[in-house]
């Protein structure tokens, strides 16, 4: 049976039949893959001024993840004006769609706010945005980083972790030892080993003990050398 595609002609059946496949699943996934199938500029466009005359929360939402997936600089203030609203599903949204730009310094600011939200999955994206997709570095950043590898849930632990390791802050090399010692090493655990090590990936073979030896070759046995 061949593959559904939106590929052919004005007139032709199947990518027709496509679209109205589409059109019956709402999902945040397809409506930010339908965007992204639009021109660039005339997507942007079109998603902005939705927006602008939009409250539902469904909506704001799937909106806002749009513009993240357009990449377009303009968009953050729009994007972060959304940043303290009631739902939490459209702060999530707010965080994921800044991660796209974790270099801007308005979406730094934003993320660094967010990296405190009431909602965990906001502040997962927040941290995952601001500390592993971001290059940006500074004291702000690298304290609520500290601050969330004590944060109640795993997930944000974790990228906090990555984050704080990537910038090699030696702060992280307690809580990353002790996660080595685990009876399992988890991948992001490895990912942090990795970045605080330097090592431009993970090694395939390496196990918890191959990093720990590595850490302590390399910052001593003292976590704050």
């Amino acid at each position: 049976m061949p593959t559904p595609t939106l590929q052919g002609d004005y007139e032709d059946e199947a990518p027709w039949d496509v679209v109205s496949k589409i059109r019956s699943n709402g999902s945040r996934e397809v409506f930010s893959i339908a965007a992204e199938w639009l021109f660039r500029d005339e997507a942007y466009s079109l998603i902005v001024e939705m927006l602008k005359r939009e409250n539902d929360p469904m909506v704001l939402d799937r909106g806002i993840a749009a513009l993240g997936h357009l990449h377009n600089p303009a968009a953050i203030s729009i994007i972060a004006s959304y940043a303290a609203h009631s739902d939490e599903n459209v702060r999530c949204s707010v965080a994921c769609a800044l991660g796209h730009f974790p270099n801007n310094p308005e979406a730094v600011s934003n993320l660094l706010i967010l990296t405190h939200d009431d909602d965990s999955d906001v502040r997962d994206w927040a941290v995952f945005g601001l500390g592993v997709q971001g290059d940006a570095d500074s004291p702000e950043i690298r304290d609520a980083l500290v601050e969330r590898i004590a944060d109640g849930d795993e997930d944000v632990r974790e990228e906090a972790l990555v984050g704080l390791s990537k910038r090699r802050d030696l702060r992280a090399l307690p809580v990353l030892r002790s996660l080595l010692d685990a009876q399992e090493l988890k991948v992001r655990v490895a990912e942090a080993a990795s970045a605080m090590l330097g090592l431009p990936s993970d090694p395939e073979d390496w196990e918890a003990d191959d990093y720990k030896r590595a850490l302590d070759e390399t910052f001593g046995d003292n976590p704050q050398n």
